[in-house]
């Protein structure tokens, strides 16, 4: 079924490929509204390249962290307004959520949701968010979760950016103090926005569309050399996506593979990456 083709869908288009509103508007009459279609026959007409998983963010908010011995915890927190958002009490009840969830480690937010309040048993969680709805008089939603497990060989760095609005999280397997090395790969994501861990981890169907789409770049060259450059392009792929592959924003001339490896012969330890996130607000 076809989706209509409104100007904010086209602006989001615009932001996310960096081409022209017209192009947009083409793309997304062609495709019917889809999104992803229209981006991808964008990149077959080698009208974009770079292209950002998501356009503008449609809810303001923060994200919270919070740790205990065991894990450390990370929290979102919707609101209507960035005016809200701002206000003390909102980001008091951010911090509060944050340090429940550390504590409790609940399995799910519907779980953590129907749990009592730690502070006010006589309240669920869900129940004290609604009397800080009444206070601020603004919709306030817990929008997701996570628990982030320590252990004594993981060493885990988080970093927040934008006041809250974006936070990321780094594990290393091999030791359980390099947390600084953590916390500045976890700052390099913040900036470079990786989509995967490494090569192993991206879905085949999305290795399968990046080479049809490369194929279709190259409609025209001679067969013998198309496989070359396919391979050459999708190393590419993997360094610009790829958190492992992907050159220290601090440091171009060495990967972030290469920082970790320069340490672990440093401290005679195996160290390795196991796992990272990038949350931002609304995303």
């Amino acid at each position: 079924m076809s989706q209509p083709i409104t100007a904010s869908l086209i602006k989001e288009l615009r932001e996310r490929t960096g081409v022209g509103m017209g192009k947009c508007k083409e793309a997304l009459e062609e495709a019917k509204g889809d999104m992803d279609l229209a981006i991808s026959n964008l990149r077959k007409a080698g009208m974009a390249s770079a292209v950002k998983k998501e356009g503008r963010t449609t809810n303001e908010g923060l994200i919270g962290t919070a740790a205990t011995p065991s894990a450390v915890a990370i929290a979102e927190v919707n609101a209507e307004t960035d005016f809200v958002v701002q206000n003390d009490r909102f980001k008091e009840f951010v911090a509060n959520i944050a340090n429940e969830v550390a504590a409790t480690q609940p399995a799910s937010l519907e779980a953590f949701l129907a749990q009592k309040y730690s502070k006010d048993h006589g309240l669920t969680v869900d129940q004290y968010r609604a009397t800080i709805v009444q206070t601020i008089g603004e919709n306030i939603q817990i929008r997701r979760l996570t628990v982030l497990p320590k252990a004594a060989d993981k060493s885990l760095g988080v970093y927040s950016h934008l006041g809250g609005k974006i936070i990321t999280f780094v594990e290393i397997t091999g030791s359980n103090g390099e947390e600084t090395l953590a916390k500045d790969i976890a700052m390099h994501v913040a900036a470079a926005a990786p989509e995967y861990l490494n090569s192993e981890a991206v879905p085949s169907n999305i290795l399968a569309q990046e080479k049809d789409i490369l194929k279709e770049q190259m409609k025209g060259k001679p067969e013998n050399m198309i496989e070359k450059i396919l391979e050459g392009k999708i190393k590419a792929f993997y360094d610009a996506n790829c958190l492992v592959n992907q050159k220290y924003i601090r440091d171009d001339s060495q990967t972030i593979t290469d920082l970790v490896n320069k340490r672990a012969k440093e401290t005679g330890k195996p160290l390795k990456i196991t796992a990272f996130l990038r949350w931002s607000v609304g995303q």
